[in-house]
């Protein structure tokens, strides 16, 4: 039996695009919402097929509801020539639209501009920890991620490999992304390995095996189809030449996990990386699902690789620090970022967030804050 979650997102009173990585419960978030809603559900392969062929019949569909009436069309973006016809409805029917993709990358190579302007951008996440209340568990999320259907699962193992088969199949192979699926999925792997790292494109095609360019274009599929995103360096003009890579996180630690085929309990050197990951997700939905009031999150670190700062929230001129540490007792050398970047103007914040209970501040203005309390700390803006 599915759970059904008390999400964050705010439904819209007026057209959107809700886009999301498979699983996240983008369909089921709809139904509850928007539950007299005519749907087109086009992974249905009937349905795809019959607008494929004749796009008439969509739009005669269409100009059956009423006017103001609200449609979902669930994965538009197997199909997004039928965005002419959903534009046309909006101007001349007043039809608002709940418009659900797992993938932005057809919908930017057909030339989609949001229906320029006339419909709001929405992101569904994995579930947060505010949304699944008492059953959230730092270990579990971790461990496999909070994907619905993966929380819900008597087999999260099974299920999370599953997923990864089903990505392959529906997503890549069945939408024609890559022409060489095989290299693709090896691939897979080798960028679940640099979760929570600096992406080099020429080291991770090196590993790969591929060209760069093959790499780069792979890397940016995973962006496409909404698995994972690239965190840009800060760079706030210190003498010290930054690191100018990205850092790379998938959005789901379950999925990063598993397209690696790892599956078991974490170690703890692959707990560091599954835990900043899992704030920086937390980060990035603060941001989308405007809980959180702040302009950008990078990260800092000079070329000398000698402090790290893993997160950097700009708002106005304002900068927050956040370093995530997975050690039982914080001490004074997991600090050294903070210190380093807390020399510059404008820092009026410096967070350590580790796993542990016990709060504290330092001397020196350090918050030492253990994970419940600054996820309470998020949920209100920070």
């Amino acid at each position: 039996m599915t759970t059904m979650y008390d999400r964050l997102l705010t439904p819209p009173n007026s057209s959107f695009f809700l886009l999301g990585m498979r699983g996240t419960g983008k369909s089921s978030w709809v139904r509850t919402h928007y539950s007299t809603a005519k749907l087109f559900n086009l992974l249905n392969e009937a349905a795809y097929q019959r607008y494929l062929a004749n796009p008439d019949v969509f739009s005669d569909e269409l100009r059956n509801l009423p006017q103001e009436s609200w449609v979902v069309i669930d994965e538009v973006q197997r199909l997004p020539q039928l965005l002419n016809e959903v534009h046309a409805a909006i101007e001349d029917r007043k039809l608002k639209f709940a418009l659900l993709g797992s993938s932005a990358r057809k919908l930017r190579r057909a030339g989609v501009n949001l229906l320029g302007g006339r419909a709001v951008l929405r992101y569904m996440y994995p579930l947060l920890p505010a949304e699944l209340g008492s059953s959230f568990s730092l270990e579990d999320t971790l461990q496999f991620g909070s994907l619905p259907l993966v929380v819900d699962s008597d087999s999260p193992r099974e299920r999370l490999e599953g997923y990864v088969q089903l990505y392959l199949k529906e997503e890549i192979q069945a939408e024609a992304l890559v022409r060489n699926l095989p290299g693709f999925a090896r691939f897979l792997p080798i960028a679940a390995l640099f979760h929570g790292q600096t992406i080099n494109i020429a080291a991770l095609s090196r590993d790969a095996g591929v060209a760069r360019s093959t790499a780069e274009g792979y890397l940016a599929i995973l962006e496409d189809t909404l698995l994972g995103f690239r965190l840009s360096a800060f760079e706030p003009k210190l003498r010290v030449k930054e690191r100018k890579h990205p850092k790379w996180y998938w959005f789901d630690a379950g999925v990063a996990r598993a397209a690696k085929g790892v599956l078991g309990p974490p170690s703890p050197e692959e707990k560091g990386a599954l835990f900043e990951g899992f704030i920086a997700m937390l980060l990035r939905a603060g941001k989308d699902l405007k809980f959180c009031d702040y302009d950008s999150i990078s990260y800092w670190a000079p070329a000398s690789g000698e402090t790290e700062v893993d997160f950097v929230i700009e708002r106005g001129k304002e900068k927050i620090a956040v370093e995530v540490k997975t050690a039982r007792e914080p001490n004074s050398s997991h600090m050294k970022g903070l210190r380093a970047l807390g020399e510059l103007s404008g820092v009026s914040r410096k967070i350590l967030v580790y796993p542990g209970a016990h709060d504290r501040l330092t001397d020196d203005g350090i918050e030492v804050l253990g994970i419940d309390t600054f996820l309470k700390k998020l949920g209100s803006g920070l």
